[in-house]
């Protein structure tokens, strides 16, 4: 009896340890296998968005931005600075807000993007806007200029690195009206975004100006090409200078008419027609074009020896035009964030908004609204048919003078 009593004890004592072992090496049903490592993986490509008009009117601005853009992604890439691969999703956005959107939302789709930069045209920008805001992807502007576009509602998620439309026009004013003494303008305006806040932006400092006054404002349609009964309206009028609000086509045909009708005095415009596009349509027509450019000139920024350097290097057949540095920039503030804080979206998002960025274009930070606090500008005048820092030019020495 007592040994029965003792081997069943003993078996009974076996079956605890055999459960207390199955338990342990099953878990109640959960894997069996080895513990794994929880610790996020370092994906191998990182995905970054680009999108503008490729193609279309305005594609000599879009080309030239998406090379400066791609070339800070190249040179990124190189520098073995980072521990996965970035690649560079372009979209052409063809200057029409539906383009644009479709872009936005293939770019928007793809799970590896993680932030994304895009266009020149405000009416675009306002529509994909809305996109990224929803996918939760940080978006920097690199060329559309709208004041409407940076808002408290459109933060923290989009930022822009370039002026607005009121920024850029300001210096333009302090230019052609302070120091060159033109009093009497007449506005000509294309009916976009972009013209009507350019209009705005230019009746604003002309009514600061004690003396100057605004003698007629007309309306024009993108795309259209016969401005002569305006402009015979116009000649009338006797003006110092004509405002043009909108970009490189209708400004060249408008400069290029004037001529044929005997208006002489100069066209002042915003970077819009700042390309050497403006000078091929216009011709000799051109001579004499006032623009304002945002930014320095390459040649007077810091770093602008070495990236025109590594521009040519790379064999990009485009020039990278008035925006290319700014998209440089959007690139590289992405780039500066991905270091900072790796490829989490909302993380990146926070990062953008609060950087300080030393980049080509000097430091870009931005305000409460995500605008950019860096708003130089530079007076641009086409002489011998090239876009020349007024500074730099006969006109500033007085070996020229801008016609009456």
């Amino acid at each position: 009896m007592v040994a029965s009593r003792k081997t069943v004890r003993l078996t009974g004592l076996l079956i605890v340890v055999a459960l207390f072992l199955g338990f342990s090496l099953t878990g109640c049903g959960r894997d069996s296998a080895a513990p794994k490592d929880t610790a996020p993986q370092t994906p191998k490509v990182v995905k970054i968005g680009f999108i503008g008009p490729l193609t279309g009117p305005n594609a000599y601005q879009g080309t030239g931005a998406r090379n400066a853009f791609n070339l800070a992604i190249k040179m990124a890439n190189e520098s073995g600075e980072f521990p996965f691969k970035i690649e560079v999703i372009e979209m052409d956005d063809a200057s029409t807000p539906a383009t644009g959107v479709s872009g936005a939302l293939k770019i928007t789709s793809d799970p590896d993007v993680v932030a994304a930069s895009g266009h020149w045209n405000s009416p675009v920008a306002e529509a994909t806007i809305p996109v990224f805001k929803q996918a939760g992807i940080p978006f920097i502007i690199w060329g559309a200029i709208s004041p409407t576009l940076t808002t408290a509602e459109n933060y923290p998620i989009v930022t822009r690195v370039c002026p607005t439309s009121v920024q850029e026009n300001i210096p333009l004013a302090n230019f052609a009206i302070d120091q060159m003494g033109l009093k009497k303008w007449v506005i000509i305006s294309d009916t976009s975004v972009y013209g009507k806040n350019n209009t705005a932006a230019w009746k604003d400092e002309v009514g600061k100006r004690a003396g100057a006054e605004i003698l007629s404002v007309d309306e024009i349609q993108v795309g259209q090409t016969d401005f002569r009964p305006i402009l015979t309206k116009i000649k009338s009028l006797n003006p110092d200078a004509v405002y043009f609000g909108g970009v490189v086509m209708e400004g060249a045909l408008i400069k290029q008419q004037m001529a044929e009708l005997g208006i002489t005095v100069p066209m002042a415009a915003i970077s819009g027609i700042g390309s050497e596009k403006y000078i091929e349509v216009a011709g000799a027509n051109a001579e004499g074009t006032i623009s304002s450019k945002p930014g320095k000139s390459i040649d007077k920024l810091p770093g602008g020896a070495q990236f025109v350097a590594e521009y040519e290097k790379a064999g990009f057949k485009e020039p990278f035009g008035v925006y290319g540095p700014y998209a440089y920039d959007a690139a590289g503030i992405i780039l500066a964030a991905l270091k900072q804080v790796g490829p989490d979206k909302d993380k990146l998002i926070d990062a953008i908004s609060k950087i300080e960025y030393q980049g080509l274009l000097g430091t870009t930070k931005f305000n409460s609204v995500g605008q950019t606090t860096n708003a130089i500008a530079t007076i641009l005048v086409v002489q011998d048919g090239k876009w020349v820092p007024w500074d730099d030019s006969e006109y500033a020495t007085g070996k020229r003078s801008l016609p009456k």
